[in-house]
């Protein structure tokens, strides 16, 4: 039988305070507070995947990576379309060097999400590291350009891989149509 505080939303908006003030903390750089605040929010509501997923990138960007990785699985199993999580997936298995693994997670994540450029930064890296570079320049334009239009100070880092894999001599889309 539910609690009554569930039953009136109590629970609900507990976990809902508790989650806003994780996001203060973490914009704070506040990692163990944003943690602890999640946790509540956990706590309060356990079938929440975008808690689990959010306090498993407060534990990425402490890099806690383990911790952030059973988070990111909770989340997964409770929905397996968890962009945040795919996305911290991703960053981990990048950071491993587990390059087919990682672009598992940052495809899914940009299914979920097409509009964040920091997935599509990230299959762009990681179509890199497996030298495929046509799709890397794709990813990478992509990113870019919505780096530019958010104003989003990354763009600078787009723009320098950009830079990177015009070094590989890709085929232009005018040479691809001539047939060259």
């Amino acid at each position: 039988m539910p609690r009554l505080n569930q039953r009136l939303g109590l629970t609900r908006y507990e976990a809902d305070e508790a989650y806003k003030q994780a996001l203060d903390a973490y914009k704070k750089g506040d990692f163990d507070n944003a943690a602890d605040q999640l946790g509540k929010a956990i706590e309060a509501l356990p079938g929440n995947s975008e808690y689990y997923a959010a306090r498993g990138l407060v534990f990425l960007e402490d890099a806690e990576y383990e911790q952030a990785e059973a988070d990111f699985v909770e989340a997964l199993r409770l929905f397996p379309y968890e962009m945040l999580a795919h996305y911290g997936r991703g960053v981990i298995a990048y950071k491993q060097k587990k390059w087919d693994e990682a672009l598992e997670h940052f495809t899914k994540a940009y299914h979920a999400r097409t509009d964040r450029p920091e997935t599509l930064y990230y299959l762009a890296l990681t179509h890199y590291q497996r030298e495929e570079y046509a799709s890397a320049a794709d990813r990478m334009y992509a990113a870019n350009d919505l780096f530019e239009k958010a104003n989003d100070r990354r763009k600078a880092d787009s723009a320098r891989w950009l830079r990177e894999l015009a070094k590989h001599k890709l085929p232009t889309q005018k040479s691809l149509l001539e047939g060259s």
